[in-house]
């Protein structure tokens, strides 16, 4: 009895921390980014740069650097990854975004650096370009017959790639993309809100003198429904997660991954690929689990399989593209960050 109290307190403290610390922050900037992205940026801009037909090395390259410019965690990066794939993008490219949007930033790396060293983070930026990019390849080698039925129409029109300036569209996304950043920093609150605020503003004018009737409203209505999809699967995997942690002390991982084994390093894998880690929460972790005797690799390993996938985050991502293509997902996270941890540990380390 007594563990099932503190299964449950783990759970429901694990969900009002992650309601209050990054519904607001993380998930509402972005489902206004993606909800914004499913109105102003059309199929065909989407089809152009990350479809079927598009040049492999700029829809793979694009995918795998986009990271570096946001930082958001495994969940918060769902309602975009569920933004450029409804719209058609190839299912390389958007797997390559969904796994290097949390794994690559640049706030992640900075901190690995100077609180692990800069070998790690390094590694890690280094690890995790090459990793999204493989994974990507796999995934649309392996679904190619579903996917080549899923994008069959995207011949687009090249004058159909977006029905505003690409000026705007560059200045109106980045300011979105800033509040997302302000919105995560280490700033003072009173400095967050004075830069929002002040973002905010500049959002309000373009709308104002550059949407078009109605497109304010379907903007709404395309976050309401990213919304409504994304937030109860995923608060039920915060609160499972919660559970599970709360019975889970570190010391126990910790006693496992001490050596650069292969089983080490899959069962960090494992452990990262199931609990969730809130942005850039996985650097002190793995720097105290390391301080308690945790190997490189099997650092490298959880560095590499934490931030990008969790329960969570798999509970969606089953929702947007299938159970298959989601197991599939999972394991080859599981095996890739598992071979990179355990050779980087054994040649690099």
């Amino acid at each position: 009895m007594q563990v099932l109290l503190t299964m449950l307190n783990g759970g429901i403290s694990e969900l009002l921390n992650y309601l209050s610390a990054h519904v607001v922050t993380c998930l509402v900037p972005a489902f206004f980014i993606a909800g914004a992205m499913a109105v102003l940026v059309t199929k065909g801009a989407v089809v152009k740069y990350f479809g079927a037909k598009a040049k492999q090395w700029v829809a793979y390259g694009v995918a795998s650097i986009s990271g570096m410019l946001l930082a958001v965690c495994s969940c918060t990066v769902l309602p975009l990854f569920a933004g450029i794939y409804n719209l058609g993008a190839g299912l390389g490219p958007a797997i390559t975004f969904l796994y290097s949007g949390p794994a690559i930033n640049i706030l992640a790396i900075a901190l690995t650096g100077g609180a692990i060293g800069w070998h790690m983070g390094i590694a890690r930026g280094v690890g995790a370009v090459v990793f999204s990019i493989v994974i990507g390849l796999i995934m649309a080698f392996l679904f190619r017959k579903e996917e080549a039925g899923r994008i069959a129409d995207d011949s687009i029109p090249e004058n159909a790639v977006s029905e505003k300036p690409g000026i705007f569209l560059v200045i109106f996304f980045g300011v979105m993309v800033a509040i997302l950043i302000v919105s995560t920093s280490k700033l003072a609150p009173w400095i967050k809100v004075a830069i929002d605020l002040s973002l905010i503003n500049s959002l309000a004018i373009m709308v104002h003198h550059y949407f078009q009737k109605g497109e304010f409203g379907s903007w709404m209505h395309e976050t309401w429904t990213l919304a409504k999809m994304v937030v109860p699967t995923l608060l039920i995997g915060v609160f499972i997660v919660g559970m599970v942690t709360s019975v889970l002390p570190a010391e126990w991982i910790s006693n496992y991954v001490g050596e650069n084994t292969f089983a080490a390093n899959f069962l960090a894998s494992l452990v990262g690929a199931l609990f969730y880690f809130s942005t850039l929460t996985e650097v002190p972790i793995v720097k105290g689990l390391m301080d308690l005797g945790m190997n490189d690799g099997p650092a490298l390993t959880l560095l590499l399989a934490g931030p990008a996938v969790s329960i969570p985050n798999l509970l969606v991502v089953n929702r947007i593209m299938g159970f298959k293509k989601t197991i599939a997902y999972f394991i080859l996270v599981v095996i890739m960050a598992t071979l990179t941890g355990w050779l980087y540990g054994a040649f690099f380390a």
